[in-house]
């Protein structure tokens, strides 16, 4: 059922209707409604994660992840460490150097791995920048080279929204670092080539998790030839030129958490039961939706991403437009944004929604799957109130 709160003013006190669940951190993000401990008490613990067994739950993890999101048949999925950083950082220094590159950038992890592979790899790179609400040209993107890109912008909840701007054939491969988007967007599988996201994310699973997904030509450019340069053990996924394909059934390179296992099954059964990926998809819309809805009547809060056809639906950014705060010098906005977040924390009401460190001041709120619209509902009168609570204290 869903509850809906009316917007209050200071005059008429605090709202009265609080979010069940205050969780809209954007990673880790919120666990599953209905989740409890006791849900994981078949974990396998004590085991070794070679074991049968042990096996056998890795495969599960990624046979259901992959039907789940309509992976292709012939393409590879493997749990790797290091989250969803580890899972790209694995796929550039693996598959990268053979030709040019173009990098998007329109947020800090994307801005990351353009510097990654400018500065470290030092490959002959275009990086094609955006400022935080907006997308690189799309027009611009040679996909002759190989093409680095993120799907969704967790830190500045902008999306990609254009798969018709990719060619059917393409002569880069294209890597898509999806880690906030899996599960609660449609992806083109057959326009890319490499895919990553993590546990934490859209299914509320627990850290250090990653997932790399691999496309027939990305993996023929993997058995082409040796990687161009020495690479950790973490990192390789070739030996004697052949794919090591037991990272593709379970055998993970290093040893994973099995009660963070048992978590993820946990997630996507629930996933599953929730009406797969249409069902996750929704419910992370419905979200966005009701934010949508108050972001038209507000007057003092707007989207990051003013265009809606790029706007997230899990990592939802907020700027912050009023008068009052437009007045202030950079460095006071930023502590009015902070304490906004700070006072609502305390409140008990929205915890971890201040916006990322690099991103303009603001709020974001997490609105992935795991996420109830009526939090979401509850949560929107909290904003109002606390919005005037320090506006009266920074216009004094």
């Amino acid at each position: 059922m869903t509850v809906t709160a009316a917007p209050v003013s200071s005059r008429q006190g605090k709202p009265q209707t609080r979010p069940a669940n205050p969780a809209f951190s954007s990673g880790p993000c919120a666990k599953r409604p209905g989740w409890s401990l006791e849900g994981l008490s078949g974990a396998l613990l004590g085991r070794s994660h070679r074991a049968p067994e042990g096996r056998a739950r890795l495969g599960e993890v990624i046979d259901r992840s992959a039907a789940i999101l309509g992976m292709p048949e012939d393409w590879r999925l493997g749990i790797v460490p290091g989250s969803d950083t580890g899972a790209v950082e694995m796929a550039l220094w693996s598959l990268l150097g053979t030709r040019p590159v173009d990098v998007l950038a329109f947020e800090s992890f994307s801005a990351t791995w353009a510097n990654d592979i400018t500065a470290q790899l030092e490959l002959d790179a275009r990086v094609l920048k955006a400022e935080y609400g907006e997308l690189p040209d799309l027009k611009a993107v040679d996909w002759s080279r190989d093409v680095v890109l993120a799907w969704n912008g967790t830190t500045s909840g902008v999306k990609f929204h254009d798969a018709e701007a990719i060619p059917a054939e393409h002569d880069g491969l294209v890597i898509c670092d999806a880690t906030s988007a899996a599960f609660a967007m449609e992806l083109p599988w057959e326009k890319l080539d490499v895919v990553t996201w993590s546990w934490q994310k859209v299914l509320g699973g627990e850290a250090a998790h990653g997932m790399l997904a691999l496309s027939p030509r990305a993996v023929a450019r993997l058995e082409a030839g040796p990687a161009p340069r020495p690479l950790p053990k973490v990192f390789r996924l070739t030996s004697k030129g052949r794919l090591i394909e037991g990272i593709f059934c379970g055998d993970t390179i290093n040893t994973p958490s099995m009660l963070c296992v048992e978590d993820a099954l946990d997630g996507l059964k629930w996933a599953e039961g929730a009406g797969g990926l249409k069902g996750l998809i929704a419910r992370s819309r419905a979200n966005l939706a009701a934010i949508e809805k108050w972001e038209k009547t507000s007057n003092w809060a707007q989207f990051l991403a003013v265009e809606p056809g790029i706007r997230s639906n899990t990592a939802i950014c907020l700027r912050i437009v009023a008068p009052w705060f437009m007045a202030l010098d950079a460095e006071t906005r930023t502590k009015a944004a902070k304490k906004i977040a700070d006072l609502l924390a305390k409140e008990g009401v929205a915890y971890d929604i201040a916006s990322y460190r690099d991103a303009p001041p603001g709020l974001r709120i997490w609105g992935g799957a795991t996420v109830e619209t009526s939090d979401i509902e509850a949560l929107l009168p909290w904003l109002d109130w606390a919005e005037t609570q320090v506006r009266t204290e920074f216009s004094a």
